[in-house]
């Protein structure tokens, strides 16, 4: 299975956040992770609308996480964010398959993804960024 670059740049954005007090800007992380500021402001618009995140407009605005890290579930993100009904063409809501109810594919599959689901509901926010200050120090090094 491979994240979406839109789950991929969520994750980065909020391990970010989580290193620091500091409220940061689209343009920052776009800066100091080498993409592009349209693709991370299109993320970041999620994270806000999904409530992961507090933006605030202007010149000194950006965002900052909208609940501590601990009580941010990586499962749950992945769900957020990634359209997994599509993980193969029969798993979704409109697959049409001619062998579709008499093969043993999608109940494996379904299976498999709901144990790889089940194994990031077992992480928060504060376990995948919890070198906090090395986080900060490789993302601060970046742009120099």
């Amino acid at each position: 299975m491979q994240f979406s670059l839109k789950t991929d740049y969520a994750l980065r954005m909020l391990m970010a956040l989580a290193a620091t007090d500091a409220i940061l800007s689209v343009d920052w992380m776009a800066e100091h992770y080498g993409i592009s500021r349209n693709h991370l402001a299109k993320v970041a618009q999620q994270l806000n609308s999904a409530g992961y995140v507090t933006t605030t407009r202007g010149r000194s605005g950006g965002m900052r996480l909208s609940r501590p890290a601990p009580d941010i579930n990586v499962g749950r993100l992945v769900r957020d964010f990634e359209r997994l009904d599509g993980f193969v063409g029969c798993m979704g809501a409109d697959g049409r398959c001619t062998i579709n109810g008499v093969c043993g594919l999608k109940p494996a599959l379904a299976g498999a993804l709901e144990a790889f689901l089940a194994h990031l509901d077992g992480f928060s926010l504060a376990d995948i960024a919890s070198q906090r200050s090395s986080i900060w120090q490789r993302l601060e090094d970046s742009a120099a």
